[in-house]
């Protein structure tokens, strides 16, 4: 099992990362797609990047938008697991499309 972070290190990766903030058990975060087709490509990159480090995110759309939750449930707490995954999105969301 994963152990839930120290409060302090988390709060200073959002601070770093804008897209992201704790509520109480987790990270949330979300971002903004030029297009509906866009938001879908994300959704889909970040399912595989999900599955290769299995653990799955929370994924809100709404037309161009997408709300993310993330959370170690075994834990019941935000772990490094759910910082990795959120670098890895922030990757997807901010990097070139493919």
């Amino acid at each position: 099992m994963r152990e839930p972070m120290d409060v302090a290190d988390i709060e200073e990766f959002c601070a770093r990362r804008p897209r992201w903030s704790q509520d109480p058990a987790r990270l949330v975060g979300s971002a903004q797609a030029d297009s509906f087709a866009q938001a879908i490509r994300w959704v889909n990159r970040i399912a595989a990047a999900a599955e290769a480090i299995d653990h799955h995110p929370d994924i809100d759309i709404r037309w161009r938008s997408l709300n993310f939750s993330l959370t170690t449930h075994s834990a019941g707490a935000i772990t490094e697991l759910d910082l990795e995954l959120a670098d890895r999105i922030d990757e997807i969301v901010d990097g070139p499309e493919p």
